[in-house]
C-alpha cells in the first residue's frame, strides 16, 4: 500500500475516479486554480490543493472554476446531477454553505423523495471545515449538525487516508448527495491507502482502539485529540474504547450502544457548539437505549456556544482539548 497524506489520497481519488467515469466533473472557486497569475492555470489547483493535475488530464469542460457564488455552484452541481452527470463540488469554507441551503435542503436531499425514487441526485459536495488554524469566526466552524439534520443527505467525516479514498469513492458511486466534510488541519495527516479501487461504506464507524472502562465517541480532528487522551488514561492502566464516527448520517448507533453496554461510561467529543450538535443527539440515543448500562451520566465535550476566537490562545480555549477530555474521562470513571 502506498503512503499518502489526506490532501493527495483525494487528489487521486478524483483523477481515478474520474478516469473511470466520464461522467464525473468537478467545479468550484479555483478548483483548476491559478487561472491569470504568473504561474499559469496548474499554479494552484484549488487553495488546498486537492484538485492540482485535473484541469491538465480532463480539460475544461470537466473541471470548471466557477463564479464565486455558493447558491450557483451548489444549484449547478443539483442540476448536473438531476441530468445525468456525477458532480463534485467544492465548497472552499464550509462556513458559507448558508447561502446555498435552499438548494441543499429543499432540493437535493428531497428529489428522489418527491419524485418518487424516479430520479436520483448524484451529487458530492465536497465543504473543507473546522478550527485549529486561527481563521477566525467566519471560516472555522464545523457545520455538520446542520446537514446531519436534514433527511436525505448523508454526511461524511473522513478522518484517515485510506477513508478518505475508501469514502470519496463510496460517494461517487451512489446515487444520493454527500456532504463530504474535509478537516483542513488535517490534509498533511499521512497513512497507507490500499491500492486500486477500494470503498468504505457508511454508517460504519471506525474502531480505533479498544478497551473496557470508558467510551469515547468522536469524529473528524477529535479522534486525534481523543488518542492523545487515551494514552494517558492508558498509562494508569485505564482501557478506552476510541469511536470514529466516520459518518454522522447515517449514523452507526450499534457500535456505539455495543460499547457503552461494556463499559457503562461514554464521553462524546464534537468540535461543534453544544446544543444541537451531534454530540448532544448521541448522548440522547445513550440516554434512551442504553439507559439500564450506564454506570455514569453521559459527558459531552465540545467547542464553546459562542462564535470561534481568531486569537490563537482563545481559540484554543474555545476548541475541546486532550486535557479535557482526559478530564472528562476520568470524572465519569468516578462513578461508582
Amino acid at each position: 500500500m502506498a503512503v499518502m497524506n489526506i490532501r493527495e489520497a483525494i487528489n487521486r481519488t478524483l483523477y481515478e475516479e474520474m478516469e473511470r467515469d466520464p461522467s464525473i466533473i468537478v467545479l468550484g472557486e479555483d478548483v483548476v486554480g491559478g487561472a491569470g497569475t504568473a504561474g499559469g492555470q496548474e499554479a494552484i489547483g484549488g487553495i488546498w490543493g486537492t484538485t492540482g493535475g485535473l484541469f491538465a488530464k480532463f480539460g475544461g469542460d470537466r473541471v470548471i472554476d466557477t463564479p464565486i457564488s455558493e447558491s450557483a455552484i451548489v444549484g449547478a452541481a443539483a442540476g448536473a446531477a438531476l441530468a445525468g452527470l456525477r458532480p463534485v463540488a467544492e465548497l472552499m469554507f464550509a462556513d458559507f454553505i448558508g447561502v446555498s441551503l435552499d438548494q441543499l435542503w429543499n432540493q437535493m436531499a428531497k428529489f428522489r423523495y418527491m419524485f418518487g425514487g424516479k430520479t436520483k441526485c448524484p451529487a458530492v459536495v465536497r465543504l473543507i471545515y473546522g478550527a485549529g488554524m486561527n481563521a477566525a469566526a467566519q471560516h472555522s466552524q464545523s457545520v455538520y449538525a446542520l446537514l446531519t439534520a436534514m433527511p436525505g443527505l448523508k454526511v461524511v467525516l473522513p478522518t484517515t487516508p485510506a477513508d478518505a479514498k475508501g469514502m470519496l469513492s463510496e460517494a461517487l458511486h451512489g446515487d444520493d448527495p454527500v456532504m463530504f466534510f474535509e478537516h483542513k488541519a488535517l490534509y498533511g495527516v499521512k497513512g497507507e491507502v490500499p491500492d486500486g479501487p477500494f470503498r468504505q461504506r457508511f454508517g460504519e464507524a471506525r474502531m480505533v482502539r479498544e478497551g473496557g472502562d470508558v467510551t469515547m465517541v468522536t469524529c473528524g480532528r477529535m479522534v486525534g485529540f481523543c488518542e492523545k487522551a487515551a494514552d494517558k488514561l492508558a498509562a494508569d492502566g485505564i482501557g478506552t474504547d476510541l469511536i470514529d464516527l466516520r459518518t454522522t448520517s447515517p449514523l452507526d448507533e450499534e457500535a456505539i450502544l455495543d460499547s457503552v453496554e461494556q463499559t457503562g461510561r461514554i464521553v462524546i467529543v464534537d468540535e461543534s457548539p453544544p446544543r444541537c450538535s451531534v454530540a448532544a443527539d448521541i448522548a440522547a440515543i445513550v440516554a434512551e437505549k442504553a439507559f439500564t448500562s450506564l454506570k455514569a451520566p453521559p459527558r459531552m465535550i465540545t467547542g464553546q456556544h459562542s462564535p470561534i476566537p481568531f486569537a490563537r490562545e482563545l481559540e484554543r480555549a474555545w476548541l475541546p482539548s486532550p486535557q479535557k477530555i482526559e478530564d472528562a474521562a476520568r470524572h465519569v470513571l468516578a462513578f461508582r
